[in-house]
């Protein structure tokens, strides 16, 4: 029989609504019976493309014997991180106060009937190994300490909330950081730098798009350090194992120092981010294999990731099932050499083994070879490996698939917005900038109810109160997109989501809640400044607003994104490059970004933009108004005061920083000298 998972829209939950064991979803039903039977709870956080959350669920979950202790002792509670991160990160937060360690997942928190947890872990196996308890040994003992030890329970409860509310920033009157600080930043992330391998730190390595992002800014000023170092981690991921060689796109995390072997996952989240990121670094460099990154990894969104309605899923399992009929973490990914001399011919296996190193060592668990840019083909060799990399991606696309997490959230959605959006007005290419616009369009359609935003959305059921990142990373794609392709409903809609921003998520002291005011009261309202794989919420809102207020010429947007510096300014100056987002919010709060104004006639205004997207200024707006449109009633709806200035067929340009605007320019040459 089902248990109580099985009506939810979570892939995940949905994964473990035929176990044995007594599941109910976070709600008031599971809530209210812990409190009324004064029995603990137990509760499971994972993500559907989560490799040992798979493990776990496998060994213990669907054991019945497991299944009978957890029902026996337990109200047991499944939650989807991806669906709830806000109960993910107060109880990832609780986790590292307990254990001084990093939590992931699957975790496993045991907690009173009044949600406070006493006791932590992250994956258990089911009998003792890994120097780590078995799990079915575990429950009674915990369960037992919950009704033995209450005093202790109540004293560590008051604890955590001590701990806790230690984590709310103290605001400061004013910004007292200052431009020594971004130095400060990137020194941190300079001393934390691979310059061997690229990267930040020892395996596992991630992406940290927010720390590129700030290296990338560095390096616009002219620090070549920084450049060195963010096209130096662009070129090592580009050409490791972590991107996939064969059908594009990025894996979440690499188990090794040489980006070469993945944790198998691809996240939307990461994927977005990185369109930004190799855009940016192309136009720095002009390196061609970025360029090419960019298109296949668009490539895979379109072909993997894209619903038929136009908006994007969540993720791709680490996990397919192998030759043997195992589910494997890699399977659907890995190789043997004499799979892929079967399926080329002589010339095309010898320049496929040595570029994508399987005449090497098998670099995967000592018994497979996964795919990275050992070296790079010659121009001779070039042909014949993009026809031994089609062959391969053709071999492989008949293996059975990673699972699909189907369900579409908004704020990942709006970070491959904002990456397609910034792709496609970099490369000149309207067709990725229509894809981030059907994207937009499906939020807006399905997910905006009543000017509130609803965080995740399956087979046209929307539900759940967004959060602060939904809202300002769709705010933040929003301004992007319209840089692409100026569309007056997109205005329309930033500014009716800076509105809810301001009313549902500010703190009276400046800075933003990570849940609404009207959100369910939890043992712990968020309120951060870090960035973790995703960008800080209150950064990107506080670059979002002022961005957004200096385009609308209002005032409260940027006292709120000052407000928001103000709250952090404590821990901005603590730990500077923890809080990349914010040092974005930070630069922009001491010089404005100037807005550049280009209008004319379409085609002749297409040919200023294709030569102006292909500089690198992270710093300017630049937006394109095709006159003949903007003679349109519904064109003139919202449009701001700064680009209702005389239109002409001509096409000329106006700078403008802060409240001041150049002269109009009709020359190009002129306008980038002014630039």
């Amino acid at each position: 029989m089902p248990n109580k998972l099985a009506e939810e829209t979570s892939p995940y939950l949905l994964q473990h609504a035929q176990n044995p064991v007594e599941w109910y979803p976070w709600g008031e039903q599971a809530l209210t019976l812990a409190r009324e039977l004064n029995k603990p709870i137990l509760l499971s956080i994972g993500y559907s493309a989560c490799h040992w959350c798979h493990v776990m669920a496998h060994e213990s979950f669907e054991d019945a014997q497991t299944a009978a202790l957890m029902n026996t002792h337990f109200i047991n509670i499944k939650v989807d991180r991806e669906e709830r991160p806000d109960l993910d990160q107060i109880y990832q937060t609780a986790h590292n106060l307990f254990t001084q360690k990093s939590g992931g997942w699957p975790l496993t928190v045991f907690l009173t009937p009044n949600q406070q947890p006493y006791f932590t872990g992250t994956y258990f196996p089911k009998t003792a190994r890994y120097q780590l308890p078995g799990f079915a040994d575990l429950l009674p003992r915990v369960a037992a300490y919950f009704y033995e030890h209450s005093t202790e329970i109540a004293n560590q409860t008051q604890q955590l909330a001590r701990a806790f509310a230690r984590t709310v920033p103290v605001a400061n009157v004013i910004v007292t950081a200052n431009s020594d600080i971004i130095q400060s930043a990137f020194e941190q992330l300079q001393s934390q730098f691979d310059f061997e391998h690229g990267g930040f730190g020892s395996a596992p390595k991630f992406p940290n798009p927010a720390d590129v992002t700030l290296l990338l800014h560095q390096a616009h000023i002219g620090d070549r350090q920084a450049e060195a170092m963010a096209l130096q981690m662009l070129t090592a991921m580009a050409n490791g194992g972590i991107y996939d060689q064969l059908g594009g796109g990025f894996c979440r995390y690499s188990v090794d120092d040489h980006w070469n072997i993945p944790h198998f996952e691809k996240m939307l989240y990461d994927n977005g981010q990185l369109l930004c990121l190799y855009a940016d670094g192309w136009q720095i460099s002009k390196n061609p294999r970025y360029a090419v990154i960019v298109e296949e990894t668009i490539e895979w969104l379109i072909c993997e990731m894209r619903s038929p309605e136009g908006a994007f899923y969540s993720s791709l399992d680490a996990d397919s099932v192998d030759d043997y009929g195992r589910l494997e973490e890699g399977a659907f990914y890995v190789w043997q050499p004499k799979e892929v001399k079967a399926l080329l011919t002589p010339d095309e296996f010898i320049v496929a083994s040595r570029c994508f190193g399987f005449d090497r060592a098998a670099n995967f668990e000592g018994i497979a070879w996964h795919p990275y840019l050992a070296i790079a083909p010659t121009d001779d060799e070039y042909a014949l490996l993009m026809n031994a990399r089609t062959k391969l991606f053709e071999a492989r696309h008949k293996r059975p698939h990673p699972a699909r997490d189907d369900k579409i959230l908004t704020s990942w959605n709006a970070l491959a917005i904002k990456g397609l959006a910034h792709a496609g007005r970099v490369f000149n290419r309207a067709d990725w900038v229509e894809l981030a616009q059907n994207a937009v369009d499906y939020i807006r359609l399905n997910m905006w109810k009543n000017q509130t935003l609803l965080a995740t959305c399956k087979d046209g059921k929307a539900h759940l109160n967004a959060y602060l990142d939904d809202y300002a990373y769709l705010l933040d794609a929003l301004i992007s997109l319209m840089q692409a392709e100026y569309r007056p409903e997109d205005m329309q809609f930033a500014q009716e989501l800076a509105e809810a921003l301001l009313q549902n998520f500010e703190a009276e002291e400046g800075g933003f809640y990570f849940t609404s005011h009207q959100h369910e009261q939890l043992i712990h309202r968020l309120k951060q400044a870090y960035d973790n794989a995703t960008p800080n919420g209150n950064g990107i809102a506080a670059v979002a607003l002022q961005r957004l207020g200096h385009i609308l010429a209002e005032p409260r947007y940027l006292n709120s994104a000052e407000r928001t510096l103000q709250a952090f300014d404590v821990t901005i100056k603590r730990n500077p490059s923890a809080c990349a987002s914010l040092m974005h919010a930070l630069q922009e709060y001491f010089m404005p970004p100037a807005m550049v104004v280009v209008s004319g006639e379409y085609l002749p205004m297409q040919a200023w933009a294709a030569e102006l997207n292909t500089l690198h200024y992270p710093h300017h707006l630049f937006f394109y108004l095709d006159t003949s449109k903007m003679q349109a009633q519904e064109w003139q709806k919202n449009l701001p005061v700064i680009f209702r200035k005389k239109l002409t067929k001509t096409v000329n340009a106006t700078i403008c920083k802060g409240v001041e605007c150049s002269q109009s320019v009709d020359d190009l040459a002129k306008l980038l000298g002014q630039l």
